[in-house]
């Protein structure tokens, strides 16, 4: 459904109201060893109306997309506003006025590939980790393609559509290591459809070299030492340390609700030289992992400075906190399905580059590590984290010795931060995260390498 056949209900707005149609589409392709496991392609979508009326706010969805249901999800959230607005003793929302307009397709116009071409291109992968890599005693390929299509009108005059896919291959491969799997797990590809990202299996035969050498390399590593350590952070582990234990304590409902960054406005929370920042959908010039330009309330997305030369200077708002906060808001609410209330949320969230080389930064270190993979982990509204580290090696004397078993990392993030010494000077981005705050969505998150102060897991 277009623009144009939403404004057609507009008539039907009496408070304020959004009114949005989604589609997500998703492939999802698995072989687990030669065998396919998962072959599948569904769609899911429809229709939402959220009504904000005195204090309240009334939702309703459904996946039938029609003028009636239209009609009719817009008159059950009024209902359900007035009724919440009556037993609301909040007050009025102060809810400021934004009017983004615009269409934003992220399609290039690449064929889309048929079932039969996925699965094709997903056993050449394979056959060829078979047949390279003869000591590996498992091995899983993955395609994961997701496409989010929004069209959205508001009673404040926003009007937006967007198309933003997302392509992806996981690989996973297992080597026997005195008695016990040793895996490792990598992601390739980004924002597009398949064709985008993937045009020939061959092309990801060098990195899958990369991946299958630092796999060895694990197999025959060492446990980290624990305790505090100096440490080097590939970009990964500075972008999921920027997400989860930093961004999260920085999204202004949680700030609402006793996150501790509403102590630290205006505060000192790293070392000068980190610089932190929510990207909307351009990043030092180039497109960002998860391009958002108008969030799902109509509000213009914008970069959003959350650490400034080490200081906390913003939190990421949508409407509503931002009324509370008399800030403005950052265009940081989203909602992942159709029948999902926009919440704040990040889009891509990274720490800037500083001007030191990878290889310097190695050289400046006399006894630590170099952690460059992160797996599951946690981290709360006090900024204590906890990271799995499942790629890294030993540095002794400014050289990587040894690779690393699988790890931890912990810490306070702000307390961390501030040991922060070197930053590299490039940026690398990850697209391939699926935030899980009560709806999952996509987000994207990078970084430069940072050499700081971590406390390590031992065995």
């Amino acid at each position: 459904m277009n623009i144009a056949d939403l404004r057609a209900h507009a008539h039907l707005f009496d408070d304020y109201t959004e009114l949005r149609v989604q589609q997500n589409r998703n492939v999802g392709l698995t072989m687990i060893n030669g065998d396919l496991v998962r072959n599948a392609r569904s769609a899911q979508g429809g229709v939402s109306a959220r009504v904000a009326r005195a204090g309240g706010w009334g939702f309703c969805s459904t996946p039938e997309v029609d003028g009636a249901a239209l009609e009719r999800v817009v008159g059950r959230a009024s209902t359900n506003a007035k009724v919440l607005a009556g037993r609301s003793k909040a007050g009025s929302l102060q809810l400021p006025a934004t009017c983004g307009n615009g269409t934003f397709d992220w399609k290039t116009g690449a064929s889309e590939r048929t079932q039969k071409e996925l699965i094709e291109f997903l056993t050449a992968i394979d056959a060829h980790i078979l047949e390279t890599y003869q000591k590996l005693s498992s091995r899983v390929v993955v395609i994961n393609n997701l496409d989010m299509q929004k069209t959205l009108l508001t009673s404040q005059g926003a009007e937006s559509f967007s198309l933003t896919p997302r392509t992806l291959i996981y690989i996973q491969m297992t080597i026997e290591a005195d008695g016990e799997p040793i895996d490792l797990f990598e992601s390739y590809g980004g924002l597009g459809h398949f064709a985008d990202q993937f045009d020939d299996p061959s092309k990801l035969f060098p990195t899958i070299a990369e991946q299958y050498e630092h796999l060895v390399a694990k197999a025959s590593g060492v446990y980290a030492d624990a305790g505090p350590k100096t440490c080097i952070l590939d970009a990964e582990l500075a972008g999921i340390l920027a997400h989860e234990a930093i961004g999260h304590t920085t999204e202004a409902d949680f700030v609402m609700g006793g996150s501790v960054a509403g102590q630290y406005m205006d505060k000192e929370v790293a070392a000068s030289m980190v610089t932190l920042v929510d990207f909307a959908h351009i990043a030092l010039g180039d497109a960002c992992p998860v391009p958002v330009h108008i969030d799902d309330e109509g509000t213009e997305a914008l970069d959003c400075t959350i650490i400034d030369q080490g200081i906390l200077r913003n939190f990421m708002h949508n409407k509503e906190s931002a009324g509370h906060f008399e800030a403005a808001p950052t265009g940081n609410a989203r909602a992942y399905q159709f029948s999902d209330e926009p919440l704040i949320r990040m889009r891509n969230t990274a720490i800037l580059p500083g001007n030191s080389k990878i290889e310097e930064m190695i050289a400046s270190v006399e006894d630590g590590y170099y952690l460059m993979k992160p797996g599951n982990g946690q981290a709360d509204t006090t900024s204590e984290f906890m990271f799995a580290v499942t790629l890294g090696y030993e540095i002794k004397n400014g050289k990587l010795g040894r690779g690393l078993r699988d790890t931890t990392i912990s810490g306070v993030a702000f307390d961390m931060l501030k040991t922060v010494s070197m930053l590299s000077d490039e940026m690398a981005w990850t697209g391939a995260g699926m935030c899980g705050k009560k709806q999952p969505i996509p987000v994207g998150m990078g970084g430069p390498a940072l050499k700081c102060t971590v406390n390590l897991g031992g065995k």
